[in-house]
């Protein structure tokens, strides 16, 4: 009996899949450090990489946004890195900050919204 199923005859890259390492490409994201860090090594400045992140806006399906541990802000990552001024905007340290601090308050404002921490 052969295994059939479309994973069996998938090449690996380091034991993975390519599914396997866009999915952990693409949550990295995420991290408006990380961001800070593709602009200041000018990859957001290269043409094919900017093809590649327009290629990853597949994530936005439904069937494949369920593999996301953060789909909100992986996703307006993703949105944002295909605006041209936003890929210049990033290099800024402020833009940054005001992305982390934007962060910071959502996920404040979701505690706050369940009930978790703050005063009792």
């Amino acid at each position: 009996m052969t295994d059939s199923s479309p994973t069996s005859t998938e090449p690996l890259y380091g034991g993975y899949t390519r599914f396997e390492l866009e999915l952990e490409f693409v949550q990295c994201l995420a991290n408006p450090w990380y961001l800070n860090h593709l602009a200041t090594q000018k990859l957001l400045q290269n043409s094919s990489f900017v093809a590649y992140l327009s290629y990853l806006q597949y994530f936005s399906k439904p069937e494949y946004t369920k593999y996301l541990t953060y789909p909100g802000p992986t996703l307006k990552a993703l949105q944002l890195l295909q605006q041209e001024q936003f890929r210049k905007d990033i290099l800024s340290p402020e833009t940054v900050g005001r992305m982390v601090e934007g962060g910071v308050v959502a996920t404040l404002g979701d505690s706050a919204a369940r009930g978790v921490g703050g005063a009792a």
